[in-house]
């Protein structure tokens, strides 16, 4: 597991919360560290990636976990949402230098995309 990646996240998620209200903040920073030990066996395992938009997004056509995948997702999006708001920036844009830092601070043998949208395994 690269807990880098994820503590840096972690911090980040923190930072933007401060401007909202401290439960949903916790709330959100709470569910995205308790998945990070089950994301990163599925992405281990070969079965989800870190697509070019800041998210996960499965490379099988197995789908196991799949709640999870997706609430994960939801939450990364309403993050990046609050920072572009933020800084005024589209959540397209925050979630695509997301995945640059994902990429940079990725663990080999995980699969990533590329901005192009081709997967590669680093």
């Amino acid at each position: 597991m690269n807990l880098f990646r994820y503590s840096f996240f972690m911090v980040l998620v923190s930072c933007v919360f401060l401007l909202a209200p401290a439960a949903q903040a916790a709330s959100v920073k709470e569910r995205m560290a308790a998945r990070i030990p089950a994301i990163t066996v599925l992405k281990d395992q070969g079965l989800v990636g870190e697509n070019n938009m800041g998210f996960l997004e499965y490379r099988t056509a197995a789908r196991p976990e799949e709640k999870m995948i997706t609430e994960e997702n939801r939450d990364r999006k309403a993050v990046y949402e609050a920072i572009g708001k933020n800084q005024g920036a589209p959540a397209e844009l925050v979630g695509q230098r997301r995945a640059k830092m994902i990429v940079e601070n990725g663990k080999a043998g995980h699969w990533y995309q590329k901005p192009g949208g081709e997967w590669y395994k680093k």
